[in-house]
């Protein structure tokens, strides 16, 4: 059953595939992705201010294992600086021990004096070998200290670093947190003035009903210059009627004088 199942699922994806194919042709796969995207940014754009600000919260909360590691870290590193410091006290107390005592050793067998302070009498041969065994001695702590103090060095860089990171963390913890405040406080200065303007005018309706008259304006201004030059162009000519109680005839003698008896009579129009 579950092979049928999935068997029929890669033949729909086969049939889906080779549908873009055959629409799209060989730009398919870019129609995919851009459609991929626009969905997966649509759904971010639609997800809540609020919300975004609750997820940076929680973010930010997650830098605290990382800053309490690093306590731990710096905690530790500066408990093995201060016990290294003490071992290498320790080791050069040691050394500066064996100095003195290979050099008091010297002493005696240049002088020849083979009696010690403690009163042990040894031979030149059994001075030699204390002597060496302490020299041999003396070389290895030499050798660990020198050891000791590279360890050391290391160590102190381990603190250094550990201080510098929880210092950046700490750093960036205020930051994020200081900015999200801000970003919080905008969102209600926001809101506050989206509640503050519900009950004005809005104004893009009056905008919209002004340019709707307008353009009526505009269309009347139109029509009536297409009737005017109409008329002008396309028409016979301009019918005037008189007025009934005006004295044409004394007009025109009081404009250009009575014509003379010898004139012929204009022509009738």
């Amino acid at each position: 059953m579950i092979c049928k199942t999935v068997k029929k699922g890669v033949v729909g994806l086969g049939l889906g595939a080779l549908a873009l194919g055959l629409i799209f042709g060989p730009a398919a796969p870019s129609y995919v992705r851009t459609a991929f995207h626009k969905a997966r940014h649509s759904v971010k754009g639609s997800v809540p201010v609020e919300f975004e600000i609750d997820r940076a919260r929680q973010e930010i909360a997650a830098l605290e294992p990382a800053i309490h590691s690093g306590v731990e870290t710096l905690a530790r590193a500066l408990t093995e600086v201060e016990d290294l410091n003490r071992e290498i006290a320790s080791t050069r107390e040691e050394m500066n021990k064996e100095g003195r005592a290979l050099q008091a050793l010297n002493e005696h067998r240049k002088t020849g004096d083979l009696h010690l302070t403690n009163g042990v009498s040894y031979s030149a041969k059994e001075l030699n070998n204390a002597m060496a065994r302490r020299m041999d001695h003396y070389n290895v702590l030499k050798a660990t200290l020198a050891q000791k103090q590279n360890t050391l060095v290391l160590l102190q860089k381990n603190v250094i670093s550990a201080q510098e990171g929880l210092e950046a963390l700490k750093a960036a913890r205020q930051d994020l947190t200081a900015r999200v405040e801000g970003a919080e406080a905008r969102l209600n200065q926001i809101k506050a003035a989206r509640s503050a303007n519900r009950y004005t005018f809005d104004d893009s309706a009056i905008g919209q009903a002004k340019r709707t008259v307008s353009e009526l304006e505009k269309k009347l201004e139109q029509m009536a210059r297409v009737d005017e030059l109409t008329e002008k162009y396309e028409g016979d000519g301009v019918t005037v009627t008189p007025d009934p109680t005006r004295d044409i005839s004394r007009e025109i003698e009081a404009e250009f004088g009575s014509a003379p008896k010898s004139e012929k009579t204009a022509e009738k129009f």
